[in-house]
Order: structure tokens, then sequence, then C-alpha cells
């Protein structure tokens, strides 16, 4: 690597790492002075990162970092031969000037001039891989699910606590400027649902989408490699998502994402939860390949009941959240800014006019009165709900916002959107829904399981 200490100062003199401890204390609530705050902010210097897990999703990762001024790779830390110089090609053509590692202890052992890691491990590493680059002093972006036990999630917690430093929950709804939109602006501000009753959401994947994954011939790795690190074979290696020990299958995967949407717009997290599911489809595998769980929240306002199903032989309808309320319905997803609110009939038109005025919904062409809605068919049938369009649309890679805004809390300009304490009360709601499958009842959660 050059040497990079003259590069790494300042016109201010400051050199970077200090820049970087500075900025990252005002989004902690510490106080600059007014003239060093000048200096720093004036022009923010390179973040050096590493990336340590090259596959599928740090892969998608590393993309969405490209787009992002002042992210400098350094590192790239993968077992996989394969994914590890693919990823390194790509980084070199974006003239990325870097190392690449095997194993994680070594990287952090050499690579001194780190300011944060992206971690896409499989779940089970989060544990170990985020409390060792914690110690070590770096800020951590960390893929969910946060881990595949609750205690390593709690280890994460508390090793965040101890270490002071930056560190998102790859939970990147949270940081969807359609998803924050709908949150601040409809549901807290304008109030357009209602009173939440009920929620849906599902994440269907076709069989295709489904199948196990291979590998090239002759990109094996040894044995030895793969028994150090925790895997059985490269078929264990390469689809560690649906082996127990390794990760939670479809609802943790997937499920977790949305399942994370629920417990952000009610406030709160639920009490219990009844799930049923199993391995119907894809003998060969662990964990279940469907599941349907029920949720519920207490909440201010009165009891929430939130479905969630996951399927891996259909595409139908792919996946969204649907938040049901007396007075209106939000449908939304994170897939081609697909979304939706609807008024319930009953709801004086008048009522929302003023957040059409404001832009905060567009309004679309109200239903039209026939005799199927004026209930001379059938006297039990609703009149169907008005809907309105969002105005707010994503036109950015979906992890691009989280990571920009966990690269800006370092710099002090933001704060986080999904902290470790956020993730472990996911972690916590998700990995409950395979216990309840289990043991085929409903399990409730108490407020100690919620506690790190």
């Amino acid at each position: 690597m050059k040497n990079t200490k003259k590069s790494s100062e300042n016109k201010t003199g400051i050199d970077r790492r200090t820049f970087l401890r500075s900025s990252a204390a005002i989004g902690t609530g510490l106080v600059l002075s007014p003239m060093l705050l000048a200096q720093q902010t004036s022009k923010p210097d390179d973040i050096n990162v590493a990336l340590i897990g090259a596959g599928a999703e740090g892969k998608v990762l590393v993309t969405s970092c490209l787009k992002i001024p002042g992210i400098r790779f350094k590192a790239v830390c993968d077992i996989w031969d394969y994914n590890r110089n693919w990823l390194s090609l790509r980084l070199k053509a974006y003239r990325h000037e870097h190392n690449t590692y095997t194993d994680y202890a070594e990287m952090l052992d050499k690579e001194k001039d780190l300011d944060a890691v992206i971690i896409a491990t499989p779940d089970f590493w989060h544990a170990e891989h985020a409390v060792s680059c914690l110690k070590a002093g770096l800020h951590v972006y960390c893929e969910k699910e946060m881990s595949n036990t609750v205690e390593g999630a709690r280890k994460i917690v508390q090793a965040a606590k101890k270490s002071g430093k930056m560190m998102q929950i790859g939970h990147q709804r949270r940081s969807n400027p359609r998803y924050t939109f709908c949150y601040d602006k409809l549901i807290t501000e304008a109030h357009l649902l209602g009173r939440i009753t009920t929620i849906n959401g599902q994440w269907n994947r076709s069989k295709a989408a489904c199948e196990d994954k291979g590998w090239p011939k002759g990109t094996d790795i040894d044995s030895e490699t793969l028994q150090k690190y925790g895997f059985n074979s490269m078929q264990q290696f390469r689809n560690w998502r649906w082996y127990k020990g390794l990760g939670g299958g479809p609802i943790v995967d997937l499920g977790s994402h949305q399942i994370d949407i629920y417990n952000w717009y009610l406030g709160t997290a639920p009490m219990s939860v009844i799930a049923g599911g199993g391995i119907d489809y894809w003998t060969k595998h662990q964990w279940y390949d469907n599941v349907m769980a029920i949720y519920e929240y207490k909440t201010n306002k009165g009891i929430v009941r939130a479905l969630y199903q996951t399927g891996t032989t259909n595409s139908s309808q792919g996946y969204f959240e649907t938040f049901m309320g007396d007075e209106g319905t939000l449908l939304i997803s994170e897939a081609s800014n697909r979304g939706s609110i609807y008024r319930e009939d009953w709801v004086p038109e008048t009522k929302w006019q003023p957040w059409v005025k404001r832009g905060y919904v567009f309004q679309k062409e109200p239903p039209k009165q026939t005799s199927e809605t004026t209930g001379a068919v059938d006297a039990r049938e609703s009149i169907p709900a008005a809907r309105y369009d969002l105005p707010v649309t994503m036109d950015k890679p979906f992890h691009q916002p989280h990571l920009e805004n966990f690269f800006n809390a370092i710099r002090g300009k933001a704060t986080l959107n999904c902290p470790p304490e956020v993730g472990f009360e996911t972690a916590v709601t998700v990995l409950k829904v395979n216990e309840a499958v289990e043991a085929a009842k409903k399990l409730d959660f108490s407020p100690e399981d919620f506690k790190v």
C-alpha cells in the first residue's frame, strides 16, 4: 500500500482519523468549538472501509458504496477465492487500492488505516466479526439478521455501547425515503390511517429463485478451510441460510426486513406470536420453507394483529406490507416504487383534502358509484376505497440511503437510523417465529426479552 501519512492530512492540519473521531462525536451529542467545526466540515475526508464477506450481499453493498462520494475500500476479506477475487477486480477497476484477505483477524491486525467495516458474512459469524471490529476501534455496518441467536445480538449491542463507535444494522428500509415519508407524514402527522388494527405482509419467492446455489467447477474451498470457518461442505457454504446454527431460513432472511417495519410503524414490540410452517417442499433443508406468523401488538390505541407469510415455491404478488386502519390503508413495498394509500368510503373526502393540497398524497380518480357499490346487489359488500398515490419515489439502489446514513453518522452529520438497539429488538421479534413453529403454540414475549 502507498504511504498514506501525507495524504491523510487536510489543509487544517488535522489528520483524517482525528477528523472522523471528532465528527462522530457530534453525532453522539458532544459539542465542538465553532472554529473547529467549521474547519472540519469544510472538506470531509474520505472514509477508509473494509468489507468482510464478498458474497452476493457483499457485492450489492459495495456496488451501492461505489455511488457514494468519499468512500475508499482498503481491504476485502472472504474465505472463498472466487468471490474475493471477483470483487477485488471490480474495486481495482474503480481505482480502489486495497489488500485481500482470507482471515478477518489477519486483516484487522495488518490494516491500520481503516475507519469502518461492512460485514456481509453468514449470520452465525456476525457476532464475532462485529464485536472484534468494534474492539479494534472501527465503525461497523452489519447486515441483518444481526445474529442467528439472541445472545449473539446482545453481545453486539454491549460491544457497541462499550466502544462508542457508530454501528448500523442493515434494515435498509429504515433509510428508504418512501418508508420514512409514510411514517413521518402520513401515519404520525396526518393520521390518515386512523387507528391501525391489522397488518398484512408477505415475501413470496418463486421456485426458480429458491433453488440451491451451486458453484463453478474447480472453485471448491478445501475441506480444512471450510471446517475452520464452520462449514461441513461447499453445499452448506453456498446455502447456509437453510441450515440450523448458520442461518434462520426464509422467515429470518426475508421476513426480518418487513417485520422490522411492523415494530417501527407501531412504535412498539409485540406481545406474542403464533406461527405455523414446515419443510414441505425443499425436503433436503433444515429450516422451514414456508411460514405464516401472527403477531399481537398492544398500542396506545388498542390491539393490532399482524400477519406475515413467506413462501418459496410461488412468487405471487412478490413482497409488500399493508397497514390497515379504520380510516385508511397503506400498501407499500420496497420494490419498484410500489405503494398507494386508500381512504375508506365513510371518511369524508374533505378530511383528506388538506393533505392533498400539501402534496402529501396525490388523488386518483375516485371509484365510480354503480349498483355494485351502492348496496343494491349485496348489503354486506363495502364500497371500494378511494386511491391516492405517494409523492416520494426511490431512485437509488435499495441499500444506498442506509449506507449514506451510516457514513454521514460517522462524519457527525446524521443520527443512525438503525442502531444496534433497534436491530436487537427486531432480532428478538423475528427469531421467536422459528421457536413458535417448533413449539406449535402461541409464545409470549416478556419485557425482559428485549433488554440488553
